[in-house]
């Protein structure tokens, strides 16, 4: 449960259903020239006709958060992986089965930083998955329920319409005793109570493989939801939450709040949003921005990495850049950390640099 009380579950389905994650491996080039674009993992495909996208009932503004006419994402085709993706200079594809469907009620860990404080543990019924490898040591026990978040955050009270900001896409090592590694924009309510999220995470539990994947999430008056769901309105053809990304390279993330609805945006489309009637239309402003990257652990001392798994005062670090907000005041974050296996360094008002390798 979380410091509410609050018992977080998993979202095992692909999982439980044994799915097989699809590993794309070198194509040759005789091979290659001859192929169609469905036979190349990393190729552009059209988004299919038949792309299980609900009617919105909300419109996106006309232009992106950062100023831009919103266009189709390059996307791989399904099953593509982060790797891939990079090779063909494509930014998401849908994971392996083109499943991009609403997720189950149960879902995973997630953590919550405020001004003042932040969510340190939680107890939760998952059980991390045995990583997809030849590692053949025993798969971690389910007798230890407990997940502790460690953070390196950059934020700032903001009154504004929304944020956006220059995320690196990395692939971090996740310890197969632990839940995710992540990096994030949110957006909140003063008081830290209402929280709309979108960023990117590596998390066997939710999407079954070591991949980065797009994802979103909200908080309700402190309460946890789930990943990818809960109220979410998909309004993209081509790029949905839970697709993978590519990786080693720098995307833009946005929340914008517009016509009744938190708007969330990736790269180069509205991927769709958060309906206001969720927070009873009362949470239409952010009092609040936070930019950080997360590690969800089975101890206070983990060896996953996060970011790229290099320090934070190293050149080559994972980066949050350009942080801008919506008709709100002029960026000047603070930054922090909450472990020391973790360091983080600001370098403008706007960019700060983060991760590390963690306790190993």
């Amino acid at each position: 449960m979380n410091e509410d009380g609050h018992v977080l579950k998993s979202r095992r389905g692909l999982l439980a259903a044994g799915l097989t994650v699809a590993v794309i491996g070198a194509i040759g080039v005789a091979s290659t020239l001859n192929a169609g674009a469905e036979q190349i993992p990393g190729a552009p495909v059209a988004a299919p006709a038949s792309a299980p996208v609900a009617a919105p009932d909300a419109q996106p503004p006309a232009s992106l958060p950062w100023g831009t006419k919103p266009q189709r994402v390059k996307r791989g085709r399904d099953g593509a992986t982060s790797r891939a993706l990079k090779a063909a200079g494509l930014s998401a594809a849908a994971p392996a089965g083109g499943d991009r469907t609403t997720p189950d009620d149960e879902y995973a860990p997630k953590g919550r930083s405020s001004r003042s404080t932040f969510l340190k543990t939680a107890r939760t019924t998952v059980v991390p998955p045995e990583p997809p490898s030849t590692d053949p040591s025993p798969a971690p026990s389910s007798s230890a329920p407990t997940v502790t978040f460690l953070y390196n955050v950059g934020s700032q009270a903001a009154v504004s319409e929304g944020a956006y900001a220059n995320l690196t896409i990395n692939k971090p090592v996740l310890d197969k005793s632990d839940y995710h590694t992540l990096a994030e924009l949110a957006v909140q309510s003063a008081d830290g109570a209402q929280i709309v999220e979108v960023g990117w995470t590596v998390d066997r539990v939710v999407n079954g493989d070591d991949d980065p994947h797009l994802f979103v999430y909200h908080w309700v008056d402190r309460q946890a939801t789930c990943y990818n769901g809960c109220g979410f309105v998909r309004y993209s053809k081509t790029v949905a939450p839970g697709d993978t990304l590519t990786v080693d390279t720098q995307k833009k993330f946005g929340i914008q709040f517009y016509g009744g609805a938190w708007w969330v945006a990736y790269d180069t489309e509205w991927v769709g949003y958060f309906p206001a009637k969720i927070w009873d239309n009362e949470f239409t402003r952010t009092g609040m921005v936070q930019i950080f990257g997360e590690v969800a652990a089975s101890s206070d001392r983990p060896c996953t990495q996060m970011g790229n798994g290099r320090p934070a005062i190293d050149a080559t670090s994972a980066r949050i850049g350009s942080v801008s907000y919506l008709n709100g005041p002029a960026p000047d974050l603070v930054v922090r950390s909450t472990s020391d296996y973790y360091r983080v360094s600001r370098l403008t008002a706007r960019t700060f640099r983060y991760g590390g390798p963690g306790a190993c």
